[in-house]
């Protein structure tokens, strides 16, 4: 008799396991190529189930060189089309064809292929496919109650983050360097244990690396040559909390209970966002509320009630369509990073659903600022009413979020009222920020108590008064602010007439504009003579800006464009990003990366002037985070 088996009962290693017990005594095995094309680009792409069945193979030609079973392969090769779609079933036919021509019996492990054989007449001999459950595995030997990640690497001691949340420490926790039979042996352990677990599941698995959740450890498994070495990151969380352990618990209580809200947790990592995020779905989920995430991995810890959705087809955005079909109350988004995440993010608020997303934020403030440039300013009220910010593990600062059409704090003229996007503290009340659009600038300026000597209106009105003054003026202009709406322009004596303008026509012009008062003089006047420094620039792109200063002289190299109207430079892949542009490493501005991915400075503006007299001197032009 014949047997024919296909990829799944070699890659499962029944075929070795029934000959080695003299179930195939005397029989031939007809392995068909299709199985072994199939087995080899499986190896190739790092596949586990590649290397099992190579094993497989190498098994059944031992056992056919004892004299046991007789070995010979079939068939042909796949061509690169039937293998690109294998999943639909074109191998699987070859190997039921060859089945068919030698008159065998088909051995599979794969129950679609059995019930399509058997429809079509074959010999079919279904074995149930192997499961090797493991309830433990080898690297939890590494975990302690302190252990939140461990890192295991070829040629390096094991490492390991221990302490409590806002606390770790990175350190070793053996003397003795990995071998890399040690890592093959605990990755394939991992991954037959995630296959056959049905507390495991892989969240992603391509060339080079492997991701897998296995019960409450998410484990990462890098390969060359997407490492340099074999290695395998094992995370898991060492806190479980109620959101009744935190902080103005009975406050958000109130507040996600009156009406779905727009939340932004945020904090630095290993501040205990996620641990918060997972609280407040409990939270939600246990007053009767709907409740699903979104995570890209899935390592959420929460009940079975609440649904954990991944990437659908590989798009975030496929599984917000689904989740707004299913129309959940809240929906927790992990991981609220990239441009297409703050859109699906919005997109689901403004469609009515509740939604808590996870941000990285070394302040409160920040958070909000990542959807500048992301969101229509004016919209950003309706996508985000409330930032809880995180440090070590407690809640640290609530903000409030609303729009008032109002003077901007600091400015004095009526007709510069607009919608100004309020930040108050939750449990004060007393607003902290203000965010608007100042002269196509999108600015986010302390007020009250959260003001400081060097940020703020003062910064922005020197920057803007700057600004008029150097479209005019052929010299340099230093500026002094004497309160919130007069200041002092001292400029070159030779450059008196043309700033005052005919009549003063023109510096009558520029303090409408600005709504500041003006008071332009010679460098002669100015008490102490000149700072040497100018004012403070700032970004007149188009983009919009926000106010930043002291560069920190590292950052990517650019080469900006100069066109008729703006310098240009490309940022292509950092849209909605705030950044710092540096010559030489010294700060020049901070703007915020247009949708299009450049920041455009208007020509003729001082920020555009310097930019452009760097260019000239071959200074070296970079751009860093802000």
């Amino acid at each position: 008799m014949t047997i024919v088996p296909d990829t799944s009962a070699v890659i499962d290693g029944r075929v070795s396991e029934r000959a080695a017990s003299g179930g195939l005594s005397g029989e031939t095995v007809a392995i068909p190529e299709a199985v072994v094309a199939e087995l080899e680009a499986q190896a190739n792409d790092g596949q586990e189930t590649g290397w099992e069945g190579l094993d497989e193979l190498q098994r059944l030609a031992d056992l056919a060189d004892d004299g046991g079973i007789e070995i010979e392969y079939i068939g042909r090769r796949p061509e690169a089309s039937e293998r690109h779609s294998a999943d639909e079933g074109s191998v699987d036919a070859l190997i039921r064809d060859l089945a068919a021509e030698h008159e065998a019996t088909l051995l599979t492990s794969d129950e679609v292929q059995s019930e399509v054989a058997r429809a079509t007449g074959l010999a079919v001999e279904y074995v149930d496919p192997e499961v090797r459950e493991v309830e433990t595995l080898a690297i939890e030997e590494f975990f302690d109650d302190e252990t939140m990640s461990v890192h295991l690497k070829t040629g390096v001691p094991p490492m390991a983050k221990r302490g409590t949340v806002g606390e770790m420490r990175f350190e070793a926790i053996g003397d003795d360097e990995l071998t890399e039979g040690e890592l093959r042996e605990w990755i394939d352990e991992i991954e037959s244990a995630t296959h056959a677990s049905s507390e495991g599941f892989v969240e992603l698995d391509k060339h080079g690396m492997t991701i897998v959740q296995f019960g409450e450890y998410r484990i990462a498994l890098a390969r060359p040559p997407f490492a340099d070495g074999l290695e395998i990151t094992a995370v898991r969380p060492i806190a479980e909390t109620e959101l009744a352990d935190y902080d103005y618990a009975e406050d958000l209580r109130e507040r996600l209970l009156d009406h779905q809200r727009g939340v932004l947790v945020a904090g630095a990592p290993g501040a205990g966002k996620s641990t918060l995020a997972g609280a407040i779905a409990e939270f939600l989920a246990d007053s009767d509320f709907s409740v699903k995430t979104m995570e890209k991995p899935r390592d959420l810890q929460v009940d079975a009630e609440v649904t954990q959705y991944t990437e659908l087809d590989g798009k975030m955005e496929n599984t917000a369509d689904s989740l707004l079909m299913v129309r959940p109350d809240y929906t927790i988004y992990d991981e609220v990073r990239k441009t297409e995440d703050f859109s699906v993010f919005s997109d689901m608020r403004l469609a009515g659903v509740g939604m808590v997303g996870v941000v990285h934020a070394t302040r409160a403030i920040d958070a909000l600022g990542r959807l500048v440039g992301r969101v229509e300013l004016g919209m950003i009220p309706q996508v985000v009413d409330t930032v809880v910010f995180v440090e070590a593990g407690e809640i640290a600062t609530v903000y409030d979020v609303e729009t008032e059409v109002k003077v901007p704090e600091g400015l004095m003229e009526e007709d510069l009222a607009r919608p100004v996007i309020q930040v108050r503290d939750f449990e004060t009340g007393r607003p902290e920020y203000e965010i608007y659009s100042f002269n196509r600038q999108v600015v986010t300026v302390a007020v009250g108590d959260a003001e400081s000597e060097d940020s703020g209106v003062d910064k922005i009105a020197k920057q803007e008064i700057e600004r008029e003054i150097r479209s005019v003026a052929h010299g340099s202009c230093e500026v002094d602010l004497k309160s919130a709406n007069t200041a002092v322009v001292y400029v070159e004596e030779t450059d008196i007439s043309t700033v005052i303008g005919k009549g003063g026509g023109r510096i009558t012009d520029i303090e409408n504009r600005l709504g500041i008062d003006i008071d332009v003089r010679t460098f002669d006047e100015r008490p102490g003579g000149r700072s040497g420094g100018g004012a403070t620039g700032g970004s007149s792109g188009s983009t919009g800006g926000s106010v930043g200063g002291g560069g920190s002289g590292a950052g990517d190299i650019v080469t900006p464009e100069i066109t008729a109207r703006h310098v240009v430079i490309p940022m292509e892949g950092h849209a909605g990003e705030t950044v710092e542009v540096q010559a030489d490493g010294e700060y020049l501005f901070t703007a915020t990366v247009s949708r299009g991915g450049e920041v455009q400075v208007s020509r003729g503006s001082a920020i555009a002037e310097e930019l452009e007299q760097a260019i000239d001197r071959g200074r070296q032009v970079t751009v860093a985070p802000s």
